[in-house]
């Protein structure tokens, strides 16, 4: 495998699930390659564009961008960026764009409009549902049936990451680890390559927990070292011996918004299912 990795950067008005499907499809043909997909959603002003070239580093890992925007003025733009940066581009809708204009003889509305029912509905209502039902280590679901299980301490983010990914249709399931706690018997059994790993800076992690503690009006679990920072160390160490035993990977949730954590988690578990198939 190439040392440097590729890092496609999507650049969309919209949730960019649409070119992160492509960057998936193309990346399947380059199966040597660390590929990582980048979202930059709802872009809707020239300094948005600004702000998300900003945070590429083509020196650091072979850039690709695919953009999927319908205004004239910023398509120019991330064409120009670019162009400026010679950074690879596709423009994933201007093709399909022309092929109708061609077509119906008129010129494209340009306005973001959302798209309906996909043929993938129902799949992901009940991606949704399943990652309801087998929220924090409540189980109503073999975890075979899983299409991710994440894997991490309280409040390290694994419910909300859960639910945008069962969003997107894959159903998973979440499991909190708890020092001392015997993991489940069936997260031993279950394929490995479902498993992802979530850890996340101890002192947000104090952060995160003393709100919660406050909006539950409880101090109770205060004392139960649940926001102390030595005991969070301690229970973060632990926590990655029991990751490492399982032989997931792991990925700190600290600076990532939800789309770039689920899109990471999706990626990896893509690539660990490929690996493991032999493909």
């Amino acid at each position: 495998m190439p040392d440097t990795p590729i890092e496609v950067h999507i650049i969309a008005d919209s949730t960019g699930d649409t070119a992160a499907r492509v960057a998936r499809a193309a990346a399947a043909q380059y199966v040597g390659y660390d590929v990582r997909i980048i979202r930059h959603p709802r872009q809707s002003t020239p300094d948005g564009l600004h702000d998300a070239f900003a945070r590429m580093h083509p020196d650091r890992a072979r850039t690709v961008v695919f953009s999927t925007v319908v205004d004239e003025g910023l398509r120019h733009l991330v064409a120009q960026l670019c162009l400026e940066r010679s950074l690879p581009h596709a423009d994933l809708l201007d093709p399909a764009v022309n092929a109708l204009r061609e077509a119906t003889g008129q010129d494209p509305s340009r306005v973001v409009t959302p798209v309906g029912v996909s043929e993938d509905y129902f799949k992901r209502v009940q991606a949704m549902e399943f990652s309801i039902a087998n929220d924090d280590g409540n189980l109503s679901n073999h975890l075979r049936e899983a299409d991710i299980v994440l894997i991490g301490v309280s409040r390290s983010g694994k419910t909300p990451l859960a639910m945008y990914l069962g969003y997107l249709g894959y159903k998973t399931a979440n499991i909190p680890l708890v020092p001392g706690v015997p993991v489940t018997p069936e997260l031993r059994d279950v394929q490995r390559w479902k498993i992802v790993g979530l850890t996340i800076d101890p002192e947000r992690l104090v952060q995160i927990r003393t709100r919660r503690v406050r909006a539950m009006g409880s101090r109770a679990v205060q004392r139960d070292g649940y926001t102390d920072i030595v005991t969070i160390f301690d229970e973060l160490d632990q926590v990655s011996g029991i990751q490492r035993s399982l032989g997931c990977p792991v990925i700190d949730t600290t600076e990532l918004a939800l789309e770039e954590a689920a899109g990471r988690v999706i990626e990896v578990v893509q690539r660990r299912r490929e690996a493991a198939s032999g493909r």
